[in-house]
């Protein structure tokens, strides 16, 4: 079965050549339609996204694997931000995951098992790995100074950097960057991203001053720098609850049977035992009490 670190099996989606997810070119009348409808529906949780900002992640079972993300976030309260990450913020960008934001309250309420899935935004930010695209300095630094007290919960739905020209496989769990030999962002990343985006990452650290963490450093977060140890989701076969959220009318006389039943009669008070032999040959005892 599929795991979060391991390559997924050989298929065209797995093995083709190019960035371009599969499929045939959308037709001119589904593009009409789309457009149609996009006049006519609200799109709301999508209007709600305030907030976009570009960094970089590594994925937790290798962080030697990093890649450019791009997060367009929606503001839920002061204390929660979620968002949808992607590879560009171009027109043709893939979705390729989801990030939750919390603040330092919210982390620190979380139980230790869950915490060490969470990373910080600290270092990203003081060095300036993390930008706010064409918002100028002196604008996102109240931002900027939020998120650093931060933590973000990163789940990697395309391993687009593989060459996976689908969503394949398990999720995976993505750290931040750290200021530890595996956790530094490669040069070239930074300069690729720099260049795309007009920007220079050195001449921004200087108005990062200032800036800082959350008062209390949680020492589960950011669980791999000080463990060494990642975390991997394996997809496993497991047994399912078979109830049906709406039974039929034998499913319900089946699930009665151990049940005592009161039924109100003319009569004299009596108990009568019957033998109900079950679908599957099973012999029930059932004890109906007559009134």
């Amino acid at each position: 079965m599929a795991s979060s670190d391991k390559v997924p099996v050989a298929c065209p989606a797995s093995t083709g050549e190019g960035k371009e997810p599969m499929g045939d070119p959308t037709k001119t009348t589904t593009a009409m339609l789309d457009k149609g409808t996009a006049m006519l529906q609200s799109m709301k949780p999508i209007k709600q996204m305030s907030l976009h900002v570009c960094s970089f992640a590594c994925y937790s079972h290798d962080p030697g694997r990093q890649i450019e993300v791009h997060m367009y976030g929606h503001r839920v309260n002061q204390d929660f931000l979620q968002c949808a990450v992607y590879d560009s913020n171009s027109s043709k960008a893939h979705l390729i995951g989801i990030e939750y934001i919390v603040s330092e309250k919210l982390f620190q309420s979380l139980s230790p098992d869950e915490q060490k899935l969470w990373h910080s935004h600290d270092y990203e930010i003081q060095m300036a790995l993390l930008v706010t695209p064409r918002v100028p300095e002196l604008v996102a630094k109240p931002e900027l100074k939020n998120l650093a007290k931060s933590y973000g919960k990163f789940w990697c739905t395309w391993q687009i950097d593989r060459g996976d020209r689908l969503p394949l496989g398990a999720p995976s769990l993505m750290v931040s960057p750290q200021d530890v030999s595996l956790g530094r962002i490669k040069p070239e990343l930074v300069k690729k991203r720099d260049e795309e985006h007009g920007i220079s990452t050195e001449s921004l650290k200087p108005s990062r001053e200032g800036i800082y963490g959350p008062e209390k450093k949680n020492l589960i977060a950011d669980y791999w720098v000080r463990f060494r140890t990642g975390f991997a989701i394996d997809v496993v076969e497991t047994d399912m609850k078979r109830t049906a959220p709406f039974p039929t009318a034998q499913e319900s006389r089946n699930a009665s049977w151990n049940q005592l039943l009161i039924l109100r009669g003319h009569g004299s008070r009596r108990d009568h035992e019957l033998q109900i032999v079950s679908d599957d040959c099973a012999h029930k005892k059932v004890w109906f009490l007559i009134a």
